[in-house]
């Protein structure tokens, strides 16, 4: 279901993902192709959230409304010069957005129209 790179995982932990702190991974309406991944590193758990994924020290939770939305996910860490940073890339995307911040995905409904990229 989900992947995470060897690089990401490194990224992770440095930031302070593992034993106690887990990484949340919900999807938002936004972007100009309608829905976008947002992440933290964090240590409660809200009610409704479950663990999802959880391997070699990195477990990542997310909501109900998010769940169906991680099929597929992969994410990595680049750290070239221009637009370093995680990279959260889907198998199932029907169609991204031109800078890579928004994604839509084949199969399902979109979310609720959010604000364009960059705004």
């Amino acid at each position: 279901m989900i992947s995470i790179s060897d690089k990401a995982r490194m990224m992770l932990q440095q930031q302070g993902a593992g034993e106690e702190a887990f990484v949340r991974v919900v999807v938002h309406s936004g972007g100009c192709a309608g829905m976008t991944y947002d992440a933290e590193i964090d240590t409660v758990k809200g009610e409704n959230e479950k663990n999802v994924y959880r391997d070699r020290g990195i477990t990542i939770v997310t909501d109900d409304a998010s769940l169906p939305f991680l099929h597929g996910l992969s994410i990595d860490y680049s750290d070239d010069l221009i637009s370093s940073g995680f990279r959260f890339n889907n198998s199932s995307n029907e169609s991204s957005c031109g800078c890579g911040a928004s994604f839509s995905l084949s199969g399902f409904p979109g979310l609720e129209k959010g604000v364009a990229c960059g705004s």
